[in-house]
């Protein structure tokens, strides 16, 4: 895509949504964590569900490790792959304890050494809770962002490497909410919503629908 079009691309999104938010419900730095290590593989629908008993009573790293494994998981169930977030969860939150002071870390590195957490979760940690440009490739995103043209690549990393590059530096702190939204409700999966797309005429793909 051009750097017009990009320009194009952003300003419209921005002008529908000038200040985007994601749909995980989260009260701090450590909830919103917590919620995006449930995510993977799960939908933010299904997380929100287990989230506000879960957090009523484990909201802080040592009250999440107060809880314990078991109630952990039966709090969870409904979430794939419970039992290994599970484990995930109380090793991450006693690191928090341990090493952090109970607290989030903003770096990147320091986040990505925590047990669940990999490039994308750090991303959707550091940009929601910290105000970091960062964006984050989930499915959503690698879709559209291949699809229309705007950062093509064979990987999420690829793809996130690019958005790096093309993103116009006053976009990229809610860039990462604009393009999954649009991924989620717009650019979707089987049937992209192309006749009232905001942007499917800077659009790239070859078989846009017509109704």
């Amino acid at each position: 895509m051009k750097r017009a079009d990009v320009d194009r691309f952003f300003e419209r999104l921005a002008r529908q949504s000038p200040a985007p938010r994601g749909e995980l419900e989260h009260h701090s730095p450590y909830t919103l964590l917590v919620a995006v290590v449930l995510s993977a593989q799960a939908t933010d629908v299904g997380v929100n569900k287990v989230t506000p008993a879960l957090f009523a009573v484990a909201h802080t790293p040592h009250k999440m490790i107060a809880l314990g494994r078991g109630r952990l998981r039966s709090l969870i169930k409904s979430i794939g792959l419970f039992n290994t977030k599970a484990d995930n969860i109380i090793r991450l939150s006693q690191i928090l304890i341990d090493q952090h002071g109970g607290e989030v870390p903003t770096e990147r590195d320091a986040l990505e050494a925590l047990p669940g957490v990999g490039r994308k979760t750090a991303s959707v940690v550091r940009n929601m809770a910290f105000g970091e440009p960062d964006i984050a490739v989930d499915t959503h995103i690698f879709r559209l962002c291949n699809r229309t043209g705007l950062a093509p690549g064979r990987t999420p990393v690829a793809v996130a490497d690019k958005l790096v590059q093309v993103v116009p530096e006053t976009r990229k702190l809610h860039a990462h909410h604009w393009l999954i939204l649009h991924g989620r409700y717009v650019c979707k999966a089987r049937k992209p919503l192309c006749p009232s797309c905001l942007v499917a005429d800077l659009c790239r793909y070859k078989a846009k629908t017509i109704a």
